[in-house]
């Protein structure tokens, strides 16, 4: 697999490594050229554009250690935004909890990249928002491709790995940080069943003036049921405060809070709700111990 986020990589492999864990990865050795590109072995790229944009992506798999020895089962799938940095944080995160016994279920990890040719924050600004209404500071950039882009991972990205893989349909949980857990809330009230599962980490509920509240309200009004298993984090830092660690602009504890007391006040049969504040965090910080925290509330070790 081509470099993904080369420092991330770095620090997440190097930090396994010196705990006692042969780290699952390696230089290309074979090549026998010092310098080499690091790569993590027993990862897979493959190619799914997007016919109606024109757009190149891919998507990043990771199988679990049991996919070739288990040749008839069928696994979960958790897919991650912003796959150039969460998909090997993820990857390393599963593997190592389970050091000293399963306490994460085994899953198939697919990291949805950024577009071919554009940078990582043009693409998600377009392909994460709910509407062209971006924020002051990102003027001039394109926003509101949600939509679309959630239509490119039903008909294209998700049929892909459902047909390359052993999956189970039933079974797919999506993941988002900021505004990939804007894009989560998104699909989650205008396509429910297209994941069993939203992880909703730090989501920019404030985008728009909190636009993502009025479709929750939205789908309120004309829906009865959500079936969904939702989690949500953030940063303890991520709202108001004394420290230069605390937004200046957002609230973005309070808009979950807020959320999640409009999610459990509508008493969905199907809806199941956590969320948890992780102190001493802030917006950049609290990824890897909130990607660790949501493995383990929505694909925990069966008994």
């Amino acid at each position: 697999m081509r470099a993904l986020g080369l420092a991330t990589i770095l620090l997440t492999a190097s930090l396994v490594a010196g705990c006692g864990e042969r780290a699952d990865a390696q230089t290309t050795a074979e090549s026998a050229a010092e310098g080499a590109p690091y790569v993590l072995k027993g990862t897979q790229v493959w190619s799914v554009p997007d016919p109606v944009s024109g757009r190149d992506y891919e998507v990043f798999v990771s199988l679990p250690a049991s996919y070739e020895a288990e040749p008839n089962r069928r696994y979960p799938v958790l897919y991650v935004t912003d796959a150039d940095y969460a998909f090997p944080i993820i990857r390393q995160i599963a593997r190592r909890v389970n050091l000293e016994g399963p306490v994460i279920e085994e899953f198939i990890l697919v990291g949805l990249s950024y577009a071919k040719g554009d940078g990582g924050a043009d693409s998600r600004r377009r392909d994460y928002t709910p509407t062209p209404n971006g924020p002051r500071n990102s003027a001039g950039s394109v926003h509101g491709g949600g939509a679309a882009y959630q239509t490119y991972l039903k008909t294209q990205a998700l049929p892909f790995v459902d047909q390359k893989f052993r999956t189970d349909p039933a079974r797919r949980v999506l993941l988002g940080h900021s505004y990939g857990g804007l894009l989560g809330a998104q699909i989650m009230f205008t396509d429910p069943t297209l994941f069993s599962g939203y992880v909703l980490g730090s989501p920019s509920f404030w985008y728009d003036k909190r636009h993502m509240m009025k479709m929750e309200a939205d789908y309120a009004r004309a829906h009865r049921d959500l079936p969904a298993e939702v989690f949500m984090y953030v940063g303890g830092f991520e709202g108001p405060g004394p420290t230069a660690r605390h937004s200046s602009d957002a609230d973005m504890v309070g808009d979950m809070r807020t959320m999640e007391r409009l999610l459990k006040s509508r008493a969905y049969p199907g809806l199941s709700v956590q969320s948890t504040v992780l102190e001493n965090e802030d917006h950049l910080t609290v990824a890897p111990v909130g990607f660790t925290r949501a493995l383990m509330a929505v694909l925990p070790a069966k008994p």
